[in-house]
């Protein structure tokens, strides 16, 4: 039986507890002929943005580059967190230090990998959260960079 629907106050404090405490996050991304690729990355959230890290030459790192745009899927399928965000991207050699240091902080050094890594900062514009079907109804709490909640 499924748990009472949440509130989205409720639903904004579990999202950003997943944001700040997760570690890997699934990026969804497509080339320009529309070719989707899927792959769990690891992240790190700095309040306002995600930081992902992947090769350059990576389907996910070429996609990213190119479309600048992302959809991520956080949590497992009974209680997820769909972001759609726009990317800004930079290569290993364009990074900015803060940037780099962060990610290097809470996950690994990718400016040290033998393949050049780029970096891709997501800013979500559309944030969805639900567990079960009794939670569609209000499941959008960003729009347009803004918590609605």
């Amino acid at each position: 039986m499924a748990e009472a629907p949440r509130d989205g106050a409720a639903r904004r404090r579990d999202a950003l507890a997943r944001l700040e405490n997760d570690e890997d996050i699934w990026v969804a991304s497509a080339s320009g002929d529309g070719e989707p690729y899927l792959v769990p990355l690891s992240f790190v959230w700095d309040g306002r943005r995600l930081t992902l890290a992947t090769p350059e030459a990576s389907p996910t790192g070429r996609n990213l580059m190119a479309a600048r745009h992302v959809r991520l899927g956080l949590g497992p399928t009974r209680d997820v967190v769909m972001i759609d965000g726009d990317v800004e991207a930079f290569t290993r050699a364009a990074v900015p230090d803060d940037v780099a240091e962060a990610f290097a902080a809470r996950r690994w050094d990718a400016r040290a990998e033998s393949k050049p890594y780029g970096y891709f900062l997501v800013t979500p514009r559309v944030v969805q959260a639900w567990r079960e079907e009794n939670e569609l109804r209000g499941r959008v709490i960003m729009r347009d960079g803004e918590w609605l909640v």
